[in-house]
C-alpha cells in the first residue's frame, strides 16, 4: 500500500497529471473534461460535523427517513460518521463530461436537500471548516472510466481493519462519494435525502380576440379559394402566434398505463430482481480489466462497459414499465378471452397453447403472444368453441378454441 495516500498521488496512480490544488468554492481553471478529488489537508481521526447543518437538511426534507423511520439529527450525524475512514485524506472523487469548472461551482452552490444545480457530494456540506478543503482535477476525454479507477485505487489504500468498522464494508468509497460510474452504490440506509423535483407549469400559450366583419368568421370563409391556408396568428380570429398555432390539436402526451397479468408482473419483478443481482460481478469485471493496462487500449474493458450500458439500460427499462404498470386479473377465469387467459387452440389438427398478455410480456417463443397482435386481438373475448378467422400476409389462419384457463 502507497504511504502517500493524498490527492494528487491518487491521480498519478491511475496515470493522471494533478493540476491544482484550489480551495473548495474558489473557481477552477479547468472548462473541459476531467475528474477531480476533494481532500482535506490530513487525515482526521474522526469528522467534524456540524449538527446544526445536519438539522437544517433533516427540517427541509420532511420525508427523509433512516432505515425506515424519521431519524433526529443526532442519530443522522452518527450514521454519517459510522462512514468515516480517519487513514485517508481524500473526501470525494467525481467526474464532468462537460466542464469540471461549471460541476464543482454548480456542487458548491447546491444547499443539502436540493437535487438541483448538482447534489453530488453534499455531504461535504455538513463538515466544519469546508472552506478548507483542496481540490485537485485532471484533463480527461474518459472522465468516468477514470472516475472508475481513481475509486478503485482509493479502495486499494485503505486498511481492511479499517473497511471492516464500516457501516457498510462491502463499497468502500470516499467518505462523500455515495455511488461510482459503474454502479457500486453506498448502502446508507438514508432515503429521501433529496426534496423531489417540482416540474414548472407549462406557460399558456397568449391569445387575442379579433373583431371580423359578418361572414368572416371561423368556418364561413372558403379559405380554398384563396389558395392558402391563414397564417399562424393572422386572420383566424383565435390564435395569436405561431406557437399557440402549432399546439393546437396537440393535446399534450400522457403517459398510459402498461396493464400486466398478475403472472406478468410476477415475472417482470424476477427479471429485474435478476439483474440487479448481477450488477456486482459486472463492476467486478470491469474493475478486473481495468487492471490490464491503458483504458483507451483495453478492448475487455470497453466489453465490460457494454455489457453494463445494457444491463443498466433493461433495468431502468423495467422499473419504467413497473411504475406505471397496472395489474388487470380476468374477472371470471375460463368465461370469455381476456389479458392473462391461457388459450388452448386448434390449427389445422394441431393443438396448442397461448397467452393472451400485454406487449411489455410478450414472447412468441413461450407462447405469450400480444393482446394487440393480430391474434390476440382476434381472441380477445371469444369463448369455448369459438372459431377465429385471421387474415395474414400469408393468407388466412382459423383457429378453435378448444380452452379456456
Amino acid at each position: 500500500m502507497p504511504d502517500d495516500r493524498s490527492a494528487p498521488a491518487l491521480i498519478r496512480e491511475v496515470g493522471l497529471m494533478a493540476d491544482g490544488p484550489v480551495t473548495w468554492g474558489r473557481p477552477v481553471r479547468h472548462v473541459g473534461s476531467g475528474v477531480f478529488v476533494v481532500e482535506l489537508a490530513a487525515p482526521l481521526p474522526a469528522p467534524h460535523l456540524d449538527l446544526a447543518r445536519v438539522g437544517k437538511w433533516l427540517e427541509r426534507v420532511p420525508d427523509l427517513r433512516m432505515d425506515g423511520a424519521r431519524p433526529v439529527s443526532k442519530d443522522l450525524q452518527h450514521r454519517l460518521a459510522s462512514f468515516w475512514l480517519p487513514s485517508q485524506p481524500v473526501l470525494l472523487v467525481g467526474s464532468s463530461t462537460g466542464s469540471v469548472a461549471g460541476r464543482l461551482a454548480a456542487m458548491a452552490k447546491t444547499v443539502p436537500g436540493d437535487p438541483k444545480p448538482a447534489w453530488t457530494g453534499f455531504w461535504l456540506h455538513f463538515l466544519r471548516g469546508v472552506a478548507e478543503l483542496r481540490v485537485w482535477w485532471a484533463a480527461t476525454d474518459m472522465p468516468e472510466e477514470y472516475e472508475d479507477a481513481l475509486n478503485d485505487a482509493f479502495a486499494g489504500g485503505v486498511p481492511a481493519p479499517e473497511a471492516a468498522k464500516l457501516h457498510d464494508s462491502s463499497v468502500v468509497l470516499p467518505w462523500a462519494s455515495l455511488r461510482s460510474p459503474s454502479g457500486a452504490r453506498k448502502v446508507t440506509g438514508i432515503t429521501n435525502s433529496l426534496l423531489p423535483q417540482v416540474k414548472a407549469p407549462e406557460p399558456k400559450p397568449v391569445t387575442r380576440i379579433v373583431e371580423l366583419p359578418a361572414g368572416e368568421a371561423d368556418g364561413a370563409r372558403d379559405e380554398a379559394k384563396r389558395g392558402r391556408r391563414p397564417a399562424p396568428g393572422r386572420g383566424t380570429g383565435r390564435i395569436a402566434s405561431a406557437a399557440a398555432y402549432a399546439a393546437q390539436g396537440s393535446p399534450r402526451k400522457v403517459t398510459e398505463p402498461i396493464y400486466l397479468s398478475p403472472e406478468g408482473l410476477e415475472r417482470l419483478h424476477g427479471e429485474l430482481a435478476a439483474l440487479i443481482a448481477q450488477r456486482p460481478e459486472v463492476i467486478k469485471r470491469i474493475a478486473t480489466a481495468r487492471e490490464h493496462g491503458d483504458l483507451k487500449e483495453n478492448a475487455e474493458y470497453h466489453a465490460a462497459r457494454e455489457e453494463q450500458g445494457f444491463l443498466e439500460g433493461r433495468i431502468r427499462s423495467l422499473e419504467g414499465k413497473l411504475k406505471i404498470a397496472v395489474v388487470k386479473a380476468p374477472t371470471e377465469r375460463g368465461a370469455h378471452v381476456e389479458l392473462g387467459s391461457r388459450v388452448r387452440v386448434e390449427l389445422d389438427g394441431v393443438e396448442s397453447t397461448l397467452q393472451v398478455v400485454s406487449s411489455a410480456e410478450a414472447s412468441s417463443q413461450e407462447g405469450r403472444i400480444s393482446s394487440v397482435s393480430p391474434v390476440g386481438a382476434a381472441l380477445i373475448g371469444r369463448q369455448v368453441g369459438d372459431a377465429v378467422t385471421i387474415v395474414t400476409p400469408g393468407g388466412q389462419i382459423r383457429y378453435v378454441i378448444l380452452e379456456l384457463s
